[in-house]
């Protein structure tokens, strides 16, 4: 979803306790990601994390995705896709129109989203969208040895790119997303890092085309949630 659908939402829920923490994961930096913060004109805090160490950390391979946190720093509900689906594959590229039966599923689910975190704001743990305890960690993807392999040639083909060996920071960032395919956040940054191509144009739709009946969202799992 959009900074202004979390801004509504923020504005609706803050004076609840409720927050929103955006990051945007640019490994280009804080100026590459600036025009869309500040068109946005968000109320409330957005980072850059140029060095995805929070995508790192939770284990997020595409945007948006969102974790819950209560006010405790606990895990109300691990990394999923944050209201969004696949039903933008469906749009015409030539006008940018969606039909009408994906663009309603696509409504319904962002409201399904939106209605389960007014929920959780409302009745805190026991709204029944929250994830505890053994849920949470069964929820929660675990980064296994090759993701960690993933990750470290990721941070060492950024840490060439910014100090003046492009050429060679970017065969580790290729090397990070053939080992970890389904990080499109990985994908995303070597396109844009890369004189070849870049992550909006010809290249990402060969690449959700190459997906099938894969999906480039997974599913939420939340009651209402349209399939």
């Amino acid at each position: 979803m959009d900074l202004p659908v979390w801004q509504s939402l923020y504005e609706e829920l803050k004076d609840d306790g409720f927050t929103v923490l955006a990051v945007a994961m640019d490994s280009r930096g804080a100026e590459a990601a600036r025009p869309w913060i500040e068109q946005a004109n968000p109320g409330y805090d957005c980072l850059v994390d140029q060095e995805h160490h929070v995508a790192e950390l939770y284990n997020m391979v595409n945007v948006p995705q969102a974790v819950w946190i209560d006010e405790e720093g606990r895990i109300a509900r691990p990394t999923e896709v944050a209201g969004s689906s696949d039903g933008f594959r469906a749009m015409d590229r030539n006008d940018f129109s969606i039909p009408d039966a994906e663009a309603e599923k696509i409504a319904q689910g962002r409201a399904v989203y939106l209605d389960a975190l007014r929920d959780w704001v409302a009745k805190g743990e026991a709204s029944e969208f929250v994830s505890q305890g053994d849920d949470v960690r069964a929820r929660q993807a675990q980064p296994d040895e090759t993701i960690a392999l993933a990750n470290a040639n990721f941070r060492l083909g950024q840490h060439l790119q910014r100090h003046g060996n492009a050429a060679e920071g970017i065969g580790f960032l290729r090397e990070a997303s053939r080992l970890r395919p389904e990080s499109w956040n990985f994908w995303r940054q070597t396109a844009d890092l890369d004189e070849v191509g870049k992550s909006g144009g010809p290249e990402f739709w060969a690449r959700v085309e190459a997906l099938g009946d894969d999906h480039y969202y997974a599913p939420v799992d939340m009651p209402g949630m349209p399939r």
